[in-house]
């Protein structure tokens, strides 16, 4: 892991199911291929990158817009004993004719794509909400369409929050898996799929640096509210069940959606109470824990799937198969006046245009 807090920290709170371990993994899915991560410097995406190299690909494409992000990761690997062919691309998701270019020229085998704008409350405005359309939806659909170009598998790294959404990032994350979904029935010989999870402790984006960062203060520990539960999971777990899930899709032409199993919802005051005793303090008394309401987008309680999505066991503990209930190619034409309306950064259309792709959304995106 490349930035975060120690993942060993929380695993108490983790205890109702075991947990994952990432150093007897080796997947087959990536052994002598060509493998691009997309947002390779991110808090997953790195991840990605590290345990893929781990796995002896032929070639390790690691696509980030970020430079010290970029740099970061590549470092990392500089550091360690794995000796593979990799290359270290600046880009943006959101510039087709960049993509294609790296497309063009490396000819990815194997696609896994974390590149998104995440943090819900900063995508609650007009503003920010559009940039969320042209990153987590926009972005996919370059990646994707290139992949059905060049024959290449693709794996959206997708959230629970895209789940009946509440907030843009959850709406615009929904968006991307119909889209990728529609795509798969018109190249149905290309393997589309997704893998959705909720939080993984460390991350980048996480409650965890900030609590950390509050107790480090001497407190208060803000919290949202004393209900709120959310899914949680290391990133090294996550990943090994996302490379699982790859695995899986080998053997299974067109779509697939996974859905990693992430146990029991942990109350998020009992989190920070942990953090809180790791730190030798006493919550309550050395450090005071301050209810401050839930921010915009936050739901009290997240959810992995739909209800109407059938969930089955795959034979790889941790990994289930959801086989969605709904044709997403009646969502196309939206898709296509959403992207429109992203480019023109029209908010009204764009609230029109989301409306109808995910009439679920239990959000607001008015202005």
């Amino acid at each position: 892991m490349l930035r975060g807090v120690n993942e060993e920290l929380a695993l108490p709170l983790l205890a109702q199911r075991p947990i994952v371990t990432a150093d007897s993994a080796f997947h087959e899915s990536i052994r002598g291929r060509r493998v691009m991560v997309t947002g390779a410097g991110g808090s997953i995406g790195s991840e990605l990158v590290l345990q893929i190299a781990a796995s002896a690909p032929d070639t390790l494409i690691m696509v980030e817009h970020s430079e010290f992000n970029l740099y970061e990761v590549q470092a990392t690997l500089d550091n360690s004993n794995l000796r593979l062919d990799r290359h270290a691309l600046l880009a943006d998701v959101r510039d087709q004719s960049t993509m294609r270019a790296i497309f063009h020229k490396h000819r990815p085998e194997m696609v896994f794509h974390a590149a998104a704008l995440k943090h819900v409350p900063l995508l609650e405005n007009e503003h920010n909400l559009i940039e969320a359309v042209r990153t987590n939806v926009v972005g996919t659909k370059i990646v994707a369409d290139l992949c059905c170009v060049y024959g290449s598998d693709f794996v959206l790294i997708s959230t629970d929050k895209a789940v009946n959404p509440s907030s843009g990032m959850g709406l615009t994350k929904r968006v991307a898996e119909v889209y990728v979904h529609a795509l798969s029935q018109r190249f149905p010989d290309v393997r589309l799929g997704q893998v959705r999870f909720g939080n993984v402790l460390g991350s980048s984006g996480s409650v965890v640096p900030l609590f950390r960062r509050q107790i480090a203060q001497g407190g208060p520990v803000t919290i949202t509210d004393p209900e709120m539960t959310r899914y949680l999971m290391t990133i090294k777990e996550a990943v090994t069940l996302t490379l699982s899930a790859a695995d899986l899709q080998q053997y299974e032409p067109g779509y697939g959606c996974y859905v990693l199993d992430m146990g029991e919802p942990v109350k998020i005051i009992d989190l920070a109470r942990q953090l809180i005793r790791q730190s030798g303090l006493r919550p309550g008394k050395d450090i005071k824990l301050q209810v401050i309401g839930a921010r915009p987008g936050e739901k009290l309680h997240e959810e992995l799937s739909y209800a109407w999505e059938k969930l089955e066991a795959t034979g790889v503990e941790g990994v289930r198969r959801a086989r969605p209930d709904f044709n997403p190619s009646k969502m196309s034409p939206h898709i296509e006046h959403l992207l429109f309306a992203a480019k023109a950064r029209d908010a009204i259309e764009v609230a029109k245009a989301v409306s109808a792709i995910v009439p679920e959304f239990q959000g607001q995106v008015s202005y």
